[in-house]
């Protein structure tokens, strides 16, 4: 089921998709926010998010850092997608980073959720180290980086940024790609969840969020 956020004239109006979607792919969700709702996302403390106006462009806002501890170490921010999970999909948004510049400055973008202590999360973050600018896995105990590639950081000094995230079930590749859609910025493969729903959000950071569209297989007709 397609859930349809934005008025069609937004969606006529909006971006153009920014690398090539796989022929057998369908979108299965989109929203630009011009709808100024956020009945579709649950949020992890709901007085940390709002809509926002940018330059007369609606967009999802994490205002300040939520008032919610997890059960393990992860992280705090999360609007989570209700209703739409996915198995292999491409995950399409753009970010802007609005916090101070410092080596843990982050936004993630969530998939593969079970539950609240278990799914993957992209952290782009200005630095990497063991616990930022990595693909994480949150498993029932404090999150683990598993990129096997990645670069040294991501510059959030301008924006918006465009993001994509390709995953590959049955292969267990994770894919990670920031402003450049030809080259990724992580990779990693790991089967540990292999369906789950989405979310955006931060760490402990702020940002904002905006033009997030999911495409996912398309189910064999019977």
């Amino acid at each position: 089921m397609l859930y349809r956020i934005a008025c069609v004239a937004a969606l006529l109006a909006g971006p153009a998709v920014w690398a090539e979607i796989p022929a057998d792919y369908k979108l299965i969700f989109e929203d630009d926010f011009s709808s100024k709702s956020t009945d579709h996302w649950e949020m992890t403390d709901p007085k940390a998010w709002e809509i926002s106006e940018v330059e007369g462009n609606a967009v999802l806002e994490l205002k300040r850092g939520s008032r919610y501890e997890p059960a393990v170490r992860s992280p705090k921010s999360i609007a989570w997608l209700k209703g739409v999970e996915a198995g292999s999909f491409v995950l399409e948004a753009t970010g802007t980073q609005t916090g101070r510049e410092y080596g843990h400055r982050d936004l993630c973008f969530f998939f593969g959720r079970q539950d609240a202590s278990h799914f993957y999360y992209v952290h782009l973050a200005t630095k990497a180290d063991d616990h930022a600018n990595s693909t994480f896995l949150v498993n029932g105990e404090p999150r683990v980086s598993i990129a096997q590639e990645r670069t040294d950081g991501t510059d959030w000094t301008t924006g918006p940024h465009k993001i994509r995230i390709v995953r590959d079930a049955e292969s267990g590749s994770i894919e990670v790609y920031f402003d450049d859609m030809d080259k990724p910025v992580m990779k990693t493969v790991d089967k540990t969840f292999v369906n789950g729903a989405f979310g955006l959000g931060s760490f402990d950071d702020v940002g904002q969020f905006d033009d997030v569209k999911i495409w996912a297989p398309e189910a064999p007709k019977e």
